[in-house]
């Protein structure tokens, strides 16, 4: 590795040259869609993104010859500390992401900086990549290569995975994403279960109310936390970040995307999906200035979008694994898809991601006749 220097970001330059190069290194994949800049530049930075406030994190650059070749983050969460390590994280956890090289040699030379830096600061183990939270963009993109990723999903070189498993990473855990075909309607069981639970009283499944955007956001986030409290890598979201995300969400966010689930008046579950604003900003560059932002606030205003996400969906965990949770799921994902094609274009819907052992959620997906068309890996190793 002699021809391969790391150094520790240190100042704006530095900074602006780590998020620089994403741009130049992957300019020639037909199928990476830019980031915008401004969301790359507030993601790291501490003064803005609250997750800075329970972790720490540390960016490097390679280079050679003067020429900058990769780049990489490395930090840990102290929140994740707090969970037993068989849910995946646990004490003395740290990871590394924001990961892109040029070459082999630039990326064993990163990695092992990443590494060293964990090391240095008590950390046994590493789980990677994540960029940077659980809740942003986890893993490593090993299948769905030849599709432009959708709103908030990573995409990454085929060259990495060899890369990274030569430096003795393992597989951890397997994400799932899987396609869904909206316009073609549920088989007839999916149909018969969504009618019975139209007839139950007990049951409600209405739109969100952006009136109300604030209460509804926590509500969606209590359930969250709730749902997924035992699920592998889960790591709690605090206030901070409710609102930091509900915040930079609300422009996207349609009450008819926006699912609430009520039992005898109580909410117990909602689903989440997202017109895919990739469509649109792919054009962009990464760049919103000078004339970009009008074209985004007028599509955000009413969306029209042959694809969507469905990030995130929960059912409060004392109904989970019961038939009423599944009804609850399909009768959500019904709705939101009658909704996505009657009044946005919708084609397609991409689910998840979903952890390839959640097997409720997995059943799911394979009963409404959905795909899995990409899959991430999260690496795990020892210090």
């Amino acid at each position: 590795m002699s021809g391969v220097t790391v150094a520790a970001v240190t100042g704006k330059r530095d900074r602006a040259a780590f998020i620089d190069f994403a741009y130049r290194i992957n300019a020639a994949d037909p199928h990476w869609v830019p980031p915008l800049r401004m969301d790359v530049e507030e993601l790291l930075d501490p003064k803005k993104n609250p997750f800075f406030q329970h972790a720490e994190v540390q960016l490097f650059l390679a280079r050679r010859g003067g020429e900058v070749t990769g780049r990489i983050s490395a930090h840990f969460d102290r929140l994740a500390w707090t969970l037993p390590p068989e849910q995946g994280m646990g004490p003395g956890t740290g990871n590394w992401g924001m990961f892109e090289a040029a070459d082999e040699e630039t990326a064993a030379a990163l990695i092992a900086a990443a590494e060293d830096w964990l090391r240095a600061r008590g950390m046994t183990r590493v789980l990677a990549p994540l960029s940077l939270s659980i809740w942003d963009e986890p893993g490593l993109l090993v299948k769905g290569h030849d599709q432009d990723p959708v709103i908030l999903m990573g995409h990454h070189s085929p060259a990495y995975q060899p890369w990274i498993e030569a430096r003795g990473y393992s597989n951890a855990k397997t994400l799932l994403t899987y396609q869904l075909d909206v316009d073609q309607g549920f088989p007839p069981l999916i149909n018969r279960i969504v009618a019975s639970g139209e007839k139950n009283p007990r049951i409600t499944i209405r739109k969100a109310d952006r009136s109300r955007f604030k209460e509804e956001a926590d509500l969606v986030f209590r359930i969250l936390n709730d749902a997924w409290s035992d699920n592998w890598g889960f790591v709690p979201i605090t206030d901070a970040e409710i609102a930091y995300v509900s915040k930079k969400m609300k422009p996207i966010i349609r009450e008819d995307l926006l699912m609430i689930a009520e039992v005898e008046g109580e909410p117990v579950a909602f689903m989440l999906t997202f017109p895919d604003m990739n469509t649109k900003i792919k054009p962009f560059g990464g760049k919103l200035f000078p004339f970009n932002w009008i074209k985004l606030l007028l599509w955000a205003r009413k969306p029209r979008s042959s694809r969507m996400r469905v990030p995130l969906m929960g059912v409060v965990k004392r109904l989970q694994s019961s038939r009423l949770a599944s009804q609850l799921a399909f009768m959500m994902i019904e709705y939101i898809r009658r909704a996505s094609v009657a009044d946005y274009g919708t084609k397609d819907a991409e689910i998840g991601w979903i952890l390839e052992d959640n097997q409720g959620m997995v059943a799911i997906a394979e009963a409404i006749e959905s795909k899995v068309n990409r899959e991430y890996r999260i690496y795990g190793k020892a210090l």
